[in-house]
């Protein structure tokens, strides 16, 4: 083998070995977590699911625009 294929060698062994050390969760385990993680954070996005928010709430409204007018930024 050459010199330079034997060093990418290397470097992808050595990668292969940092990527070992990695922790790992199931699947399973990180579906539940998100399942969870949705039924408890209200979303203002999804109003047909969590019902109208009050203004005071939206994080989307601002103060600064009390005609309604929508500020595209």
């Amino acid at each position: 083998l050459s010199e330079a294929k034997l060093k990418r060698i290397i470097e992808y062994n050595e990668r292969q070995k940092q990527q070992l050390d990695i922790p790992r969760i199931a699947v399973s385990e990180a579906s539940k977590g998100l399942i969870s993680y949705c039924k408890e954070v209200r979303d203002p996005l999804v109003p047909s699911v969590w019902g109208p928010i009050p203004k005071t709430e939206d994080p989307f409204t601002s103060s600064s625009t009390k005609s309604g007018c929508c500020i595209i930024m």
